[in-house]
C-alpha cells in the first residue's frame, strides 16, 4: 500500500517583481495546479508561499511555471524555519521585468523566455547597469538605426529597418505572453502588446510599432526603479544591525560576527557603536539613539537593568550589555519580518481591483474587436483605421496603473510607519484604521507609565504603617502585577515573612498565607463584599479614590488591616492624544478596572469618556458594543487586553518591541507616545486618500484616451506612453507617502 504523503508548507524567494500584476500572474498560474493551494506571494518580500500536495504536483512543477512566466528563483522549495524575515540579499538580482535570462547557479534558477525579472548580479547595483536597461538602450539604439536608415536609404530599407527594431524589441515579450497562454491567462499585458505591436505591422506602421516596443521598455525600467526604492527602504532596516561584536570571554573581548551572539553571553558596545543584539545592561550608563528602532529622534539615557535594541546607537559612554534576544529573533527582525508579511493581509479595496481586472481586460478586448470590425462592415469604412484604432484601445486597456494602485500605496505606507515605530500588519489593517470613530484605551501601562508608586498607607484596627507595607509586601511577593512591583519597591529593606499558598484572585487582587493567617491585597469593591470594611474604612478609601488614586486593601479574617494608596501618573502626552483624537473627529474613551472616582479623576484631566470597574470579559463586551456604532480601535498592552484587543477592528498593542506588541495585535506602537495612536491613524487615512488619487488617475487617464483613440486623435504611440505615464505617476504619488510624516501630518 502507498503512503500517503501530507500536504506541507512551501516557500521560495521570488526575485523580478514589482508590481501587483506580477503577483497575481504567479497567484493564478499556481493556483490551477491539482494539489496547491493557499498561495501567496508578496511584491515587496519577494516571497512565494503555498501548500502544496507533493503526491499530485512537485517542488519542480512550481519552480519550473515561475520561470516560464519569466521570474527567477532563489531557495530549495522548502518553508525555511522562523528565523528573521525573508530578505533579499545585498548584491543579488535588482528586479522587474529583465529581458535577458538569469544564469544558473547556486539557489538560482534560470528564467524563461527572455522575461527574466531578476538576474542576480542586478542588486545593489545602479539601475542602467541592469539587464532591463540593457534592453532599453539596445532597443533605442535600433530605433536610432532605423529612422537614420529611414533617412539615408532607399524606403522599402529603412521601413525593414524598423519591422527588424520592433521584432528584436517584442520578441521576450511575446514568448512571455505564449508561456501565460500556455498556464491559462490570455489576457496579460504580454498578450495586449504582442497584439498591437504584431497589429501594427500588419497594417504597415511599422514606425509607431518600434517606438510603441521601446516606450514599453523605458516603462517597465522606470516601474523596476520606484519597486526596488519601496524595497530598499524595508532592507534598510536590516543593515541597521553591525554586521560584528566585541563579546567577552574570560575578561577580554573579541570580534565574532554579530548574527552568532547566543542569549546569556555579554558584548562590549563602546561610544558611538551600534548595540549588535537586544539586550540588558549589565554595567555602565550612557544616552542611546534609538531611533533607527523607534523613531524616537532624542536619545534616552539607559543604565543597568534596562533594555536596549539591536541597531540603536550608543552615544557617550561604554557599555556591557547581556544579550536577551538572539539575532534572528531581534526587534529589528521581527519589524522587518512583520512588514513583510503584511503584504500577505491584504486590503479588501486591493481585492476588489484584483477582481476588476479579471473582467476589465475581456471587456477591453471585446471592445478593440468591436471598433476593429462594426465600422467597416456597417459603414464599409477602411480597414486599416479602423485596425489602427483597435489595436491603439488595447494599449489603452492595460490595467498596470489601476492593478498597481493599491499595494503600491500600501507598501510606502507601511514601510513609512516602521521607519517611525508605527507598525501595521498589511493593508487590510490600514483600511480599518482610516475607518476607525471611537478609540478605546486601556489605563494602566497605555495611558499611564504603567509604574504606580506608594503615596498613602493608612493603618487600620491597630496596626501600624509599617506592618502593613511588610504583610502586604509578602502576599504580594510572587506577583508580577504593577501595584505589586509599586508594594514590593516601597518595601525594599524590609524583610517580609514568606508566604505560602498564594493565589491570584482574578481581576481583584491576591492571597497567601503569612505567619499562620489567611491574608489578601484587593479592591475595596472586593473587600467590602468579603464583609472586611467598615463604613470608616470604606469612607477613607473613597477620598483616595477621589483624589485620582487606586487603593489595595489588607485584609485577613473579615478584618481591614489598611490602605494602601497608590498612584500611576497618565504619560506626558497623553492628554494631547485625545485631543488629536477629538480634532480628527474620534471619541477617545478609557476602559479601566479602577473604580469610577479614580477613572473619573484621570479621564477628566485627559478630557476621555470612560468606562470602570471592567473585568476582561466587561472590556471585551464594552469593545463588541462600541464596535456596533463604527469602526473601534482598541489600544492596549497586549497582554491583560488580548481579548479586547483581537475583537476590535484594529487591535495596537503598545510597547518597546516586546514579543507580545509585535506577534499578538493588528498593530504596534515601538515608542511609548501616545501621540502615536492618533498618527497611526493619520497615516491610514492618508494611505486610503493616496489610493483614491491613485484609482481616480489611473481610470481618468484610460478613460480620456479610450475616447481619444476611439476618435482617432491619439495614436499607437501615445496610447502606451499613457499608459506608461499613468504607471509611473500613480508609483510616484504613492511613493510620497514614504516622506509623510503622520506626527505632523505632513511631508517633512
Amino acid at each position: 500500500m502507498t503512503e500517503r504523503m501530507e500536504p506541507e508548507t512551501c516557500e521560495w524567494r521570488v526575485t523580478g517583481m514589482d508590481c501587483a500584476s506580477c503577483a497575481g500572474k504567479i497567484r493564478d498560474a499556481l493556483g490551477k495546479l491539482p494539489g496547491v493551494s493557499d498561495v501567496t506571494v508578496t511584491v515587496i518580500g519577494e516571497r512565494l508561499k503555498l501548500r502544496l500536495d507533493p503526491a499530485r504536483t512537485g517542488r519542480d512543477r512550481i519552480e519550473a511555471v515561475v520561470r516560464s512566466l519569466g521570474y527567477g528563483l532563489a531557495g530549495p522549495g522548502g518553508a525555511p524555519a522562523r528565523k528573521a524575515f525573508v530578505l533579499p540579499a545585498e548584491g543579488s538580482g535588482d528586479g522587474r521585468h529583465d529581458h535577458a535570462q538569469v544564469q544558473d547557479g547556486a539557489g538560482e534558477g534560470r528564467g524563461g523566455h527572455g522575461h527574466v525579472h531578476a538576474d542576480p548580479a542586478d542588486r545593489g547595483i545602479a539601475w542602467h547597469r541592469t539587464g532591463k536597461a540593457r534592453l532599453v538602450i539596445l532597443t533605442a539604439g535600433l530605433l536610432g538605426a532605423a529612422w537614420a536608415a529611414d533617412l539615408l536609404l532607399p524606403a522599402p530599407a529603412g521601413r525593414w529597418a524598423f519591422v527588424a527594431a520592433c521584432l528584436v524589441g517584442v520578441a521576450p515579450v511575446a514568448l512571455r505572453a505564449f508561456a501565460a497562454l500556455r498556464l491559462g491567462q490570455p489576457f496579460t499585458i504580454e498578450s495586449l502588446m504582442t497584439l498591437a505591436t504584431v497589429g501594427a505591422l500588419f497594417i504597415g506602421a511599422s514606425q509607431e510599432a518600434a517606438l510603441v516596443v521601446f516606450l514599453f521598455a523605458v516603462g517597465e525600467v522606470l516601474e523596476g526603479v520606484a519597486a526596488k526604492r519601496a524595497r530598499d527602504g524595508i532592507r534598510a532596516l536590516a543593515t541597521l544591525v553591525p554586521a560584528t561584536a566585541l563579546l567577552e570571554e574570560g575578561g577580554r573581548a573579541r570580534e565574532v560576527p554579530a548574527e552568532a551572539l547566543a542569549i546569556g553571553q555579554t558584548v562590549r558596545v563602546r561610544p558611538g557603536d551600534r548595540i549588535p543584539a537586544d539586550g540588558e545592561i549589565v554595567e555602565g550608563t550612557s544616552g542611546v539613539d534609538e531611533s533607527p528602532v523607534t523613531g524616537e529622534s532624542v536619545p534616552v539615557t539607559r543604565g543597568p537593568g534596562e533594555a536596549v535594541f539591536a541597531g540603536s546607537v550608543n552615544t557617550e559612554a561604554a557599555l556591557r550589555i547581556r544579550v536577551t534576544r538572539a539575532a534572528a529573533d531581534n526587534t529589528i527582525a521581527r519589524i522587518v519580518r512583520l512588514v513583510e508579511e503584511a503584504e500577505e493581509a491584504r486590503a479588501p479595496t486591493e481585492r476588489f481591483i484584483d477582481r476588476f481586472s479579471r473582467w476589465y481586460m475581456p471587456l477591453v478586448v471585446a471592445l478593440a474587436a468591436a471598433v476593429i470590425v462594426i465600422p467597416p462592415l456597417l459603414t464599409g469604412a477602411d480597414w486599416n483605421t479602423w485596425i489602427y484604432r483597435g489595436l491603439t484601445l488595447l494599449l489603452i486597456g492595460c490595467p498596470c496603473a489601476l492593478v498597481i494602485s493599491v499595494p503600491a500605496a500600501i507598501a510606502s505606507a507601511l514601510s513609512s510607519g516602521a521607519r517611525r515605530g508605527l507598525l501595521m500588519k498589511g493593508g487590510a489593517v490600514v483600511e480599518a484604521a482610516a475607518k476607525v470613530r471611537q478609540v478605546a484605551f486601556d489605563k494602566t501601562g497605555t495611558l499611564t507609565h504603567g509604574r504606580p508608586v506608594v503615596t498613602d498607607i493608612l493603618p487600620l484596627g491597630g496596626s501600624t504603617a509599617a506592618e502593613v507595607l511588610r504583610l502586604a509586601a509578602a502576599v504580594e511577593a510572587g506577583s508580577a502585577h504593577p501595584l505589586a512591583r509599586a508594594i514590593l519597591q516601597r518595601a525594599e529593606g524590609m524583610e517580609p515573612p514568606a508566604a505560602r499558598e498564594a493565589r491570584a484572585i482574578t481581576g481583584k487582587g491576591v492571597s497567601a498565607r503569612v505567619e499562620g493567617r489567611l491574608l489578601t491585597v484587593a479592591s475595596p469593591r472586593h473587600a467590602a463584599g468579603e464583609g472586611a470594611l467598615a463604613a470608616d474604612a470604606a469612607g477613607l478609601a473613597s477620598g483616595l479614590e477621589d483624589a485620582g488614586k487606586t487603593v489595595a486593601v489588607l485584609f485577613g479574617d473579615r478584618t481591614a488591616l489598611g490602605l494602601i494608596g497608590l498612584r500611576d501618573e497618565p504619560r506626558e502626552d497623553a492628554a494631547e492624544a485625545v485631543r488629536q483624537l477629538r480634532a480628527l473627529g474620534l471619541t477617545p474613551t478609557i476602559l479601566t478596572g479602577d473604580n469610577p472616582r479614580t477613572a473619573a479623576a484621570i479621564a477628566g484631566r485627559l478630557g476621555a469618556e470612560f468606562r470602570a470597574g471592567m473585568m476582561p470579559d466587561d472590556k471585551l463586551a464594552a469593545i463588541r458594543d462600541m464596535g456596533a456604532k463604527g469602526g473601534v480601535m482598541m489600544v492596549g498592552d497586549g497582554i491583560n487586553d488580548a481579548p479586547a484587543l483581537k475583537a476590535a477592528s484594529v487591535g495596537v498593542a503598545m510597547g518597546s518591541g516586546t514579543a507580545v506588541a509585535l506577534e499578538t495585535a493588528d498593530a504596534a506602537i515601538l515608542r511609548d507616545r501616545v501621540t502615536d495612536v492618533p498618527a497611526k491613524i493619520r497615516l491610514a487615512r492618508a494611505a486610503m486618500a493616496n489610493i483614491r488619487q491613485n484609482v481616480t488617475l489611473a481610470l481618468g487617464l484610460k478613460a480620456v484616451f479610450l475616447v481619444t483613440s476611439v476618435l482617432g486623435i491619439t495614436g499607437l504611440w501615445i496610447a502606451i506612453l499613457a499608459d506608461t505615464g499613468a504607471t509611473v505617476l500613480v508609483t510616484l504619488n504613492a511613493l510620497r507617502l514614504l516622506r509623510y510624516d503622520p506626527g505632523r501630518g505632513g511631508a517633512r
